[in-house]
């Protein structure tokens, strides 16, 4: 039997913290989307995925020393550096040409040449499309990072996930839509403005959560420092009344109804996000299988694959509990902002120090994510996508690192009507910009590509703010065709 509406309320204002009342007071100024649906009713094509997952590689992974083999450099490494042309770089970067210090080797029946130190995706590449022709604006990290999430250089634009939360809603009612795990040691640039809703409704922003952290959802629950169960109980009781008593008087307010059901989701979010977060109970080969299986394990100082291995692993499998239980849109971060020592991919002073741990920690959580989707019938709609703000120049810096490169770089996808085990674009014979200089992908192309697979017309998903119809991807975006299986 469905429960009412009104006895909804009422069990929600009788839990323990009384979140749904709480909420409540105070918040009635604010509107929100009247229902759990989308502003999107109507799908402009046929549906392929349900939901995306977008890894996020925050400081700039070098596609040269991953996924964009580069025979070149190989063959004239330590020789000066040559671009016939003039090379703008954000440091110093112009060094002779550098190989990568990463073994390159086939897999997949595709045969597609990936680092050794990704070679945990070598199981998955027949499923993934890799796209090395990605241009950027900026070689700036924080306007880089801002256009790949949010498809603008500048911030106070929605993230790629608040506009699809805000287009097609939740999938259940007792999760966020769209989640966020970022690094546990703090944000990349831009920190929370990269997942935020800006100028659509506060419900589409991403919900921040560390699974790492020992309070992983800050302010799920009343602080135990400043009030007690017996002052917090009549505290909200007198709430509820108050509540009540509006309702009564105001029964056509529609900001009301929305606000009680967005604090109905966070209601909700006590019983149901710490049993998501609970990864006790899963098989000890899926813990393995995601680089988790350490526990109690201590690290050094220095940046290591196990450790970065359980950072990401863990991260992947949360993702991995959370889509299956209704999330839409998944975010993760790998990396914080600069810091030292580096915990991130802007590798200036030593590439192989620092990109050997992240790369192959990424690549054993990405490759089970993968593979535990498809067991579980997850991954055909699911869409993964993999992205950095820009990639890494093929010339050294300081003998050991690379500078930033906005030219040229590489996404991937993967899942979702994606066909797999594709190259599509190329870069030069350096890696330093496409081979097609003229026919480059951008970020609204990707876009454009993944709201496609999810039934969406990226030039009529508008919002009128400031006198403008601003989209996700601005004016600018189409399908890449020879994506889509």
């Amino acid at each position: 039997m469905t429960m009412s509406m009104k006895n909804r309320r009422d069990f929600l204002s009788q839990l323990g913290t009384g979140f749904g009342s709480l909420a409540l007071a105070g918040m009635l100024q604010h509107d929100t989307l009247a229902d759990q649906g989308g502003v999107v009713k109507a799908l402009h094509y046929p549906p392929k995925a349900k939901r995306v997952v977008q890894l996020f590689m925050a400081g700039a992974a070098s596609h040269i020393d991953l996924w964009d083999h580069k025979p070149m450099l190989e063959k004239h490494h330590g020789e000066k550096s040559d671009f016939g042309e003039h090379v703008e770089t954000f440091q110093d970067g112009l060094g002779p040409w550098m190989k990568s210090p990463f073994r390159f080797s086939p897999y997949g029946s595709s045969g597609k040449m990936l680092s050794e130190v990704v070679s945990p995706l070598g199981e998955c590449v027949d499923d993934i499309a890799f796209i090395h022709n990605m241009v950027g604006k900026t070689g700036v990290h924080s306007q880089a990072t801002y256009l790949q999430a949010t498809g603008f250089q500048q911030p106070g634009f929605p993230g790629m996930g608040a506009w699809i939360s805000y287009a097609l809603g939740s999938l259940r009612e007792n999760l966020p839509t769209f989640v966020v795990l970022p690094d546990h040691r703090g944000f990349a640039s831009n920190g929370p403005k990269n997942w935020s809703s800006a100028f659509l409704p506060a419900s589409a922003q991403g919900t921040a959560i560390f699974p790492q952290r020992e309070n992983p959802i800050e302010d799920l629950r009343p602080h135990a420092d400043f009030t007690s169960p017996e002052a917090d109980t009549a505290g909200l009781a007198m709430l509820n009344r108050m509540n009540r008593d509006y309702q009564q008087q105001r029964p056509g307010d529609s900001r009301l109804e929305a606000r009680i059901r967005s604090y109905e989701l966070a209601a909700s979010m006590q019983l149901s996000a710490p049993e998501a977060l609970d990864i006790t109970n899963e098989p000890d080969y899926i813990k393995k299988m995601y680089g988790i299986d350490r526990a109690g394990a201590t690290y050094q100082q220095e940046i290591n694959t196990p450790e970065e291995a359980e950072y990401f692993g863990r991260k992947c499998l949360i993702a991995r509990r959370l889509l299956e239980r209704g999330v839409r849109f998944v975010q993760i971060w790998s990396g914080n902002d600069n810091g030292f020592p580096r915990r991130n991919w802007d590798s200036h002073e030593d590439l192989k120090r620092d990109h050997g741990p992240l790369a192959t920690g990424m690549a054993i959580g990405a490759a089970a994510l993968i593979k535990d989707l498809k067991q579980r019938g997850l991954l055909d709609d699911t869409i993964i996508l993999w992205t950095t703000e820009f990639g890494r120049m093929p010339s050294s810096q300081g003998g050991l690192g690379r500078d930033h490169n906005p030219y040229v770089f590489t996404n991937w996808l993967c899942g979702g009507g994606i066909k797999g085990g594709i190259s599509y674009g190329e870069s030069d014979e350096w890696g330093y910009k496409p081979l097609d200089r003229d026919h480059p992908t951008q970020v609204y192309d990707v876009h454009a590509t993944i709201l496609k697979l999810l039934g969406i017309d990226h030039k009529q998903l508008t919002v009128r703010n400031d006198g403008v119809d601003r989209r996700l991807t601005d004016v600018h975006g189409h399908v890449i065709e020879e994506l889509i299986a």
